[in-house]
């Protein structure tokens, strides 16, 4: 229990633990990603936001040979269970990762040595 003031009297409130892991938070949103979006989309450590009791996942767009390049996009995942509660659109997603691809262009279709 946490105490803080609120109109000058001191009031008790209660922190709730996520039922879900942030590792299952992330599973959820890694299958949403894999059921809408090519496997260059992958899901980022999760942020728990305890005002809403959710999960925060990052989506990023990867490459395998530089790594993350940025990020996309975000899935909040109910702290409760594995449902997806809201994501940034396929549609902006798609459009953010072409800004970074061609941003990072020369680094993506670089020769591996």
């Amino acid at each position: 229990m946490i105490s803080i003031s609120c109109y000058n009297r001191r009031v008790m409130t209660t922190n709730t633990a996520p039922a879900i892991t942030s590792l299952q938070a992330q599973g959820a949103a890694s299958t949403f990603l894999s059921d809408h979006l090519p496997d260059r989309f992958t899901s980022g450590h999760p942020a728990f936001d305890h005002q809403v009791n959710v999960w925060r996942v990052p989506v990023l767009l990867t490459y395998a040979v530089i790594g993350s390049v940025g990020q996309v996009g975000e899935i909040i995942v109910s702290a409760e269970s594995e449902d997806i509660v809201s994501f940034t659109s396929i549609d902006e997603m798609k459009k953010s990762a072409q800004s970074l691809y061609e941003k990072h262009r020369d680094e993506i279709e670089a020769p591996v040595p």
